[in-house]
């Protein structure tokens, strides 16, 4: 585009997508609200909390309603002090951007100062808190977003977090004859050069040849 978005802009488009986001989702138990970022321009982006059951449907909406084009980051954390409702949490970034693909010999030329609508970019951040237990799970948007299928991979591989339909998990950082049940982000691990052995002190695999040495990842 060449240049920004007005805050005026920003703010419209974020509020839009609010009062959207309350009329779809708000009999779910989804919460949407405006929040600004503290750094940078200060820029405003959507917030949902969705309760776990609804994330596909929400996920959905965002996309087909909302023109939500692009999935940038999954991660999650586990919270073994929080409460009952909240021993892990799902983070989604998302975003809305007016990009398409062009035709051959052909160009398409956006002015920031004239988007408005689906064209104007979105910033979304899904949060999805999940209860204590040993059995951490929310549905996978890999079907809705094709960009989730590695960050989920990541999330699961790390902080044990299941992503329930998920075509094909597997770990992606960890070797793949990790322990069962073995997260390093887990907050129960303990790190290494803390004088603490880890169940399995050797995470990346250096001292000895993994089963599935040779496997191009």
């Amino acid at each position: 585009m060449g240049m920004s978005i007005s805050a005026e802009q920003n703010a419209a488009a974020v509020a839009a997508s609010v009062s959207a986001a309350e009329e779809a989702w708000s009999a779910l138990g989804v919460v949407a609200e405006s929040v600004n970022h503290t750094a940078g321009h200060g820029y405003a982006f959507l917030r949902l909390t969705v309760p776990a059951p609804h994330v596909l449907t929400v996920a959905k909406g965002l996309k087909h309603d909302m023109g939500v084009n692009y999935c940038s980051m999954v991660t999650g954390t586990h919270f073994p002090e929080g409460d009952d409702q909240r021993g892990w949490e799902v983070a989604y970034h998302l975003q809305r951007m007016p990009v398409s693909n062009p035709e051959p010999n052909t160009s398409h030329v956006l002015v920031a100062g004239d988007l408005s609508g689906m064209d104007m970019p979105l910033e979304i951040e899904m949060l999805v808190p999940l209860p204590q237990g040993d059995d951490p799970r929310v549905p996978s948007v890999q079907s809705v977003w094709r960009g989730a299928d590695w960050n989920e991979k990541e999330t699961w591989d790390l902080v044990g977090i299941k992503f329930d339909g998920h075509d094909n998990m597997f770990r992606v950082l960890n070797p793949h004859d990790s322990p069962d049940g073995f997260h390093p982000l887990q907050k129960q691990h303990k790190i290494r050069y803390h004088d603490y052995n880890e169940m399995y002190d050797d995470a990346q695999g250096f001292v000895r040849k993994p089963v599935d040495e040779g496997r191009v990842k």
